[in-house]
């Protein structure tokens, strides 16, 4: 039995793919995108944990990390002591960083058309578009905002490296869960969100909802919540993670907030998407995901203590954009299927290369 080499055989099965009939113009650059990018990314050395003298960061195996090292470099003063003292209390803070509103309101004017009209309002996530940074340039610019990323440094002392955009055009009233279990680092403690309001959030039209100072708890993995490892098994953690909630009886905050300002919240603070009362109304947002310089980063929804499922993030890098390639609501709408193969060629090189 003839075996290809790994790189050789997703060749071949991005070759198949992107001759699929369904593959257009539009998805065919994508896929040979996302392939390039996961040969690069695969081949690339793994990063290497900086040692606790050169970090001079503290944190514990299973809580939270807190500002506690120093950088290489001075770090100006984007978050005041009151701001940062306030993030270590609550696990979140909200800032103002200044956003230029005409950059919100193009964004939301750019992604508005381009929603699945068929995934608005559904109870699961509603419509969402992931990484729109991509081909907005607006939503990279409030990901890279040198606002935002000062502001991490200041609170995790390593520079931040954004990820992931998600855009939300009303209410997810998501359940209750943890970003830990999606996201995690070695050392641990090294990820956060920062959540945008492009327009005024207040009550009625779908705001998050937050249990302030659970970033504090020991972080709930699949295997303490009794479950095998597996999105098949994610509804089973949101129903854990609520009767969590109602058993240790913390009270429930909301976060009301005008247009433009942000929510910075460390990934262990549980949260989700309180009910939309308004349903004639918008709840347009933002949300960015960050790593941290100098760490492995993987997916604890996915891995077990024998196996860690490891992550090779795409960087949204903030010295440059380039329209990676141009979107169409059709385009949109093929995203699901091809979505589909791409997860499964993308896991399949992180299993077979080094």
């Amino acid at each position: 039995m003839l075996i290809m080499p790994p790189m050789k055989c997703a060749i071949w099965h991005a070759t198949r793919l992107g001759s699929k009939p369904w593959a257009s113009r539009h998805t065919r650059p994508f896929i040979r995108s996302f392939l390039r990018r996961q040969s690069v990314n695969a081949c690339a050395s793994d990063c290497r944990v900086s040692s606790a003298s050169s970090a001079g960061a503290a944190h514990n195996s299973r809580g939270s990390m807190f500002k506690q090292s120093s950088t290489s470099h001075a770090t100006p003063d984007y978050l005041s002591d009151e701001q940062i003292e306030y993030f270590q209390q609550h696990g979140y803070v909200i800032v103002d960083f200044g956003f230029d509103h005409g950059d919100i309101d193009e964004l939301v004017k750019t992604l508005l058309p381009l929603y699945n009209p068929e995934h608005l309002r559904a109870p699961a996530f509603g419509a969402r578009i992931q990484d729109a940074w991509q081909f907005v340039k607006p939503a990279h610019t409030l990901a890279t905002h040198p606002n935002v990323l000062g502001a991490l440094e200041q609170l995790f002392g390593r520079r931040p490296k954004p990820f992931q955009t998600l855009n939300f055009p009303f209410g997810t009233q998501q359940k209750i869960h943890s970003d830990t279990i999606h996201f995690s680092s070695m050392p641990n403690g090294f990820m956060a969100g920062v959540w945008i309001a492009l327009e005024d959030i207040d009550e009625h039209n779908g705001p998050l909802r937050y249990y302030p100072g659970t970033h504090k708890l020991p972080q709930i993995s699949m295997q303490d919540a009794g479950l095998q490892p597996g999105y098949e098994h994610y509804a089973a953690y949101e129903r854990y993670m609520e009767e969590y909630v109602s058993t240790l009886g913390i009270k429930q905050s909301i976060g009301i907030m005008p247009k433009g300002h942000a929510l910075i919240w460390h990934a262990n603070l549980l949260h989700g998407g309180a009910e939309q009362l308004d349903h004639q109304r918008t709840r347009h947002s933002q949300v960015t995901h960050y790593f941290f310089d100098g760490c492995r980063y993987y997916t604890p929804l996915h891995s077990t203590p024998e196996k860690i499922h490891y992550r090779q993030p795409l960087w949204i890098k903030p010295d440059k954009w380039v329209q990676q390639f141009p979107v169409t609501p059709q385009m949109l709408a093929e995203m699901p299927y091809l979505a589909r193969h791409t997860l499964r060629l993308k896991r399949w090189l992180q299993r077979n290369l080094p």
